[in-house]
This record gives C-alpha cells, structure tokens and sequence, in this order.
C-alpha cells in the first residue's frame, strides 16, 4: 500500500540542478523534489509521496484529504491507537 500526503507549495527553488520545494503538511515544513510536476507554483497543492510531488490539486480536493486525515486520526485515537496501529501512551490519572 502506498501513501501520498497532501500539502502546500510554500517555497521553489533548485538544488543541485533539481526542482525542489518546501511543503507544509498541517504546520509540517518537508523539503521535497518538484522535478515531477515542473508546472507548480508556490500556493499550489500537490500530493507527495516517498519525498516527490506526483501531482497538482485544487484546493477544494485537498480540503476533503484533510478532512479524511483528520477523520482518521480522531477514529484511531478513539480506539487508544496512533495511525500506525500503535497504543498510545497512558495518560497519568490526573
């Protein structure tokens, strides 16, 4: 199973004569390759995967993977899991 994360173009630049951007993935700057998609543009949304922007979406789409992400994330935690599948840690009796 593969996973590609949706995120936000904040910065372009080259690096080593490859196409490379900062994405921020929900307040998580990642230095990715943008040799795949060499039509964006910082504001634009891509979907990345293993380190490389495969592909441009609206913002409209990437609300709804958002949304789906943080569905996921609230499903896991209900069931005392992080979304790997692992237990979260105990909370101290307060």
């Amino acid at each position: 199973m593969c996973l590609a994360i949706p995120g936000k173009v904040t910065k372009v630049f080259e690096e080593n004569g490859l196409k490379m951007g900062n994405v921020d993935f929900s307040g998580t700057l990642t230095k990715v390759c943008l040799e795949y998609v060499p039509e964006i543009r910082v504001g634009d949304y891509t979907v990345v995967h293993a380190g490389f922007a495969i592909s441009i979406i609206d913002e409209e789409e990437a609300m709804k993977s958002f949304e789906a992400w943080q569905q996921v994330i609230e499903a896991s935690e209900r069931e005392g899991l992080d979304i790997y599948g692992n237990p979260l840690p105990k909370k101290e009796a307060e």
